[in-house]
């Protein structure tokens, strides 16, 4: 209840003080407006400029072809097969 009742003070003082230095207001908001842009332009374009760098990086990767791997992992498979037969056939 205390901050409700606190903001509310702190609005009506806001909006009183507002109301009394109002060309004030405007000429502080008309100064730091142009500083905002900048920094907010600056920030966007180096975000940009970060994101388009991680598409570059994208495109210039070529994935391996699958085609050696599964031909591969499949003839190391056949191998522990057979090896698995021979222990089996060796035990009993």
């Amino acid at each position: 209840m205390k901050t409700l009742i606190g903001g509310a003070v702190a609005a009506v003082l806001g909006l009183i003080g507002l109301a009394i230095w109002f060309k004030d207001f405007l000429q502080i908001l008309s100064g730091t407006l142009p500083i905002m842009l900048l920094l907010g332009g600056g920030l966007a374009l180096y975000l940009g400029f970060d994101e388009l760098k991680d598409t570059w990086k994208k495109d210039d990767k070529t994935p391996a072809p699958a085609t050696d791997s599964v031909d591969q992992y499949k003839q190391e498979i056949d191998q522990l097969k057979k090896e698995i037969e021979t222990l089996k056939t060796g035990k009993a």
